[in-house]
């Protein structure tokens, strides 16, 4: 519940706004903190983005999940080198 307000909080007020507020809960070893975490960063600090969709990775149980994290990286990877 709570990463859900906190992804609403970036589309109503900014990412910035947002990562602001995702810190304060703590969830620093809950995949779906740190995938919303490489969400947030995606847009203005590709490294930290790269770096919690890595986190994400180790703590993802699903090999589905696991395959979109894995293609999100190189995106954002190839996007940082272009």
């Amino acid at each position: 519940m709570a990463l859900n307000r906190t992804f609403a909080v970036s589309k109503v007020h900014s990412c910035e706004k947002a990562i602001e507020e995702a810190k304060k809960l703590g969830l620093t070893g809950n995949n779906y903190y740190h995938k919303l975490m490489g969400y947030l960063y995606s847009g203005n600090d590709i490294n930290n983005a790269i770096c919690h969709y890595k986190r994400t990775l180790e703590l993802a149980k699903s090999q589905t999940e696991q395959q979109s994290l894995k293609k999100e990286i190189k995106r954002l990877k190839n996007n940082d080198n272009g």
